[in-house]
C-alpha cells in the first residue's frame, strides 16, 4: 500500500472542515461540487427543500445544546425522523449527516444500518462511499467493506497538534438479529455519536431501546435519525409519528413537493391504486397505510373511532371490563363502555397491583359507576379476584380467554372471538385520546392458521416481538366477551349501588 501524505493545502482544508462541527448545512454546501460542470452534480444546485430544513433542525439542535452546557444543564439527544414517498433523498441525506460529523468530530462514531441486510450493503453504505470519493476530502478516508476509517496521515496530523484519539472514528454498517438484539449494542463516543436508521420502518421493535444505549455521554453531538417509506401502521418508526412523537423532531414528506422529481411517477400510482389507496399514502405522499398485512384492527379505523362525535345511547348497558396484571407485571386495567361510548369514563390503571388490591379497585369502581354488568378476566390472579368481589356480594362475570371460542369455524380462542367482536364494533365506536389504547388496538397481530380459524398473538410474542402487552384494549375486549340486554326505563330506574343479579344478558335484544 503507498503510503499517504498530508497535502500541502490539506491543513487549510482540515481546518476549514472543522469549523462546520456545528454547522452540517454549510458543510453539505462546501464539501460537494454542486453546479460544477463535468461532476455528477452539475444540474444540482444544492439539497432538496426537505434536506435543508432538517439540517437547519440539527443545527438549530446543536446551537441549543451549547447554550444549555454553558448554562450548565445537560445537552439533549436529537431524535429525527421522516416518512416520505419514494424517491426523495433519503440514503444521500444520512450519508451527508454520517460524513459531516466523521469530518467535523473527530473520534466521533457513527453507526449505521437499514431494514435488511441486503438494503444496508448494496444501498445505504454504497450511497455513503459515493459521497465520500465525490467530496473535498476523499483523500481523508481508508474504504473498509462496511466502514470508513480516517486516513493515517489525518490521524498522525491531528494526533500530533490536537491529539484526539482514533480508536472509536469511523462510520461502521452495522448489521442487527431480531433474535439476539443486545448484539447490536456497542461502544460510546464523547466526542459524537450518531446512530442512523435506513427504511427504520422495518427495523423490529426490539432493536430500538438497544440503539438508544449509544447515547450515554452526555455530548452535544448525539443524533439519533430514522427515515423511511411508512409502511408499517404499527412499530417503532410509526410511534415517532403518534405515542413517541413529543421526543421526536418528526415530519411526512410528498414525493410530489420534490420539485427535480418526475410528477408523472407519482400519478401513475394514485391512477392505479386509487388517491386513497395504501399504495398512494405510502409511495407518494408519506403517510402510513391504514392497516398493516398482520393487523387485526386498521390504525385508520382506530383514528376515526377517537375522532368521531359521541352521541349518548341511554339505553345501552354499562359494561366494566377489567384486565389483571400478569403476575404483577404488567398493568391492570379497568375500561367501562356504553354502547359505542367507550370514551366518556375515564379507564382506572394499577401497575403492579397485589389480588387484593386490585379486589379493592374493582369494589371502588363499581360502588361509584354502578355498572350494569362485570367482566373479569379470570387467567392469573384473575381468578383470585373474582373469589374476593363474590365472597363481598358483587357479582361479576369470569371471562376465560384461554378457552375455545363459541364461534369455532371464526376464532381459535375466545380471546381472539372478544377482539373480533371488538373489531366489528370499531367502526361505530367513540374512542378517547388515548395513545396507549390507540396503539394497542392497531397494532395487535393475528395469523389464520390451518384450520382456517383467526388466532391474535399471545400476550407473550407481542411483548417479545417489541410491541408491549395490550392491556389496556384487553380490558376494553373484556366488555364483549358476552352479550348483555339493553335497559328500559323501567331497568334503569331499578339499577341498585352495585351489579345486578339475575338479569337475562343478551346484547341484541
Amino acid at each position: 500500500m503507498v503510503k499517504q501524505e498530508a497535502h500541502p493545502q490539506e491543513a487549510q482544508l482540515v481546518a476549514k472542515i472543522l469549523g462546520f462541527r456545528d454547522d452540517p448545512l454549510s458543510f453539505v454546501l462546501f464539501s460537494f461540487p454542486w453546479g460544477q460542470p463535468g461532476s455528477p452534480l452539475e444540474h444540482h444546485k444544492g439539497p432538496r427543500q426537505w434536506q435543508l430544513d432538517a439540517l437547519r433542525d440539527i443545527r438549530n439542535h446543536i446551537l441549543a445544546n451549547h447554550a444549555a452546557i454553558s448554562q450548565g444543564d445537560i445537552p439533549h439527544l436529537m431524535q429525527m425522523a421522516r416518512a416520505s414517498g419514494r424517491g426523495i433523498g433519503k440514503s444521500a441525506f444520512l450519508a451527508w449527516i454520517a460524513l459531516w460529523l466523521f469530518c467535523t468530530l473527530p473520534s466521533s462514531t457513527v453507526i449505521v444500518s437499514a431494514n435488511t441486510e441486503n438494503q444496508l450493503k448494496s444501498t445505504t453504505f454504497p450511497e455513503i462511499r459515493k459521497w465520500a470519493t465525490m467530496s473535498l476530502m476523499t483523500r481523508w478516508f481508508e474504504h473498509q467493506i462496511m466502514s470508513l476509517h480516517p486516513a493515517a496521515w489525518l490521524v498522525a496530523s491531528l494526533k500530533n497538534t490536537t491529539k484526539y484519539d482514533d480508536a472509536y472514528w469511523y462510520i461502521q454498517a452495522k448489521l442487527w438479529s431480531d433474535e439476539n438484539p443486545d448484539a447490536y449494542a456497542g461502544p460510546h463516543s464523547q466526542m459524537g455519536m450518531a446512530v442512523l436508521f435506513d427504511e427504520a420502518s422495518g427495523i423490529p421493535a426490539n432493536i430500538w431501546p438497544v440503539a438508544n444505549g449509544y447515547f450515554t455521554d452526555r455530548t452535544s453531538h448525539r443524533l439519533w435519525i430514522a427515515i423511511s417509506n411508512p409502511r408499517n401502521p404499527s412499530g417503532e418508526f410509526f410511534e415517532c409519528f403518534h405515542k413517541n412523537r413529543e421526543r421526536w423532531n418528526h415530519a411526512k414528506i410528498d414525493g410530489r413537493s420534490v420539485v427535480e422529481n418526475d410528477p408523472e411517477v407519482y400519478e401513475n400510482i394514485i391512477r392505479r391504486y386509487g388517491e386513497d389507496s395504501d399504495e398512494a399514502r405510502v409511495e407518494v405522499y408519506g403517510e402510513f397505510p391504514r392497516q398493516g398485512d398482520e393487523n387485526f384492527i386498521s390504525r385508520g379505523e382506530v383514528e376515526d373511532a377517537v375522532a368521531r362525535e359521541l352521541v349518548p345511547d341511554t339505553g345501552a348497558p354499562l359494561l366494566m371490563g377489567v384486565d389483571p396484571a400478569r403476575m404483577g407485571m404488567d398493568k391492570a386495567v379497568i375500561w367501562f363502555r356504553k354502547g359505542a361510548d367507550a370514551r366518556s369514563i375515564d379507564p382506572i390503571i394499577h401497575p403492579k397491583c397485589t389480588t387484593g388490591q386490585l379486589a379493592q379497585y374493582c369494589a371502588s369502581a363499581i360502588d361509584k359507576y354502578h355498572p350494569d354488568h362485570v367482566f373479569i378476566e379470570s387467567d392469573g390472579i384473575g381468578g383470585p379476584v373474582i373469589e374476593l368481589l363474590q365472597k363481598d356480594g358483587y357479582k361479576i362475570t369470569p371471562v376465560f380467554v384461554s378457552h375455545k371460542a363459541q364461534e369455532p369455524q371464526h376464532y381459535y380462542l375466545h380471546r381472539t372471538e372478544i377482539w373480533g367482536r371488538m373489531r366489528e364494533w370499531i367502526p361505530t365506536a367513540c374512542l378517547p385520546v388515548h395513545d396507549d389504547l390507540v396503539t394497542d388496538l392497531s397494532t395487535m397481530r393475528y395469523l389464520v392458521n390451518t384450520k382456517g380459524q383467526n388466532a391474535l398473538w399471545p400476550k407473550e410474542k407481542m411483548k417479545r416481538e417489541g410491541f408491549g402487552s395490550p392491556d389496556y384494549a384487553d380490558a376494553l375486549a373484556m366488555t364483549f366477551s358476552r352479550n348483555v340486554s339493553r335497559l328500559d326505563s323501567m331497568t334503569a330506574r331499578r339499577r341498585k349501588s352495585r351489579v345486578a343479579k339475575n338479569v337475562n344478558y343478551d346484547i341484541f335484544t
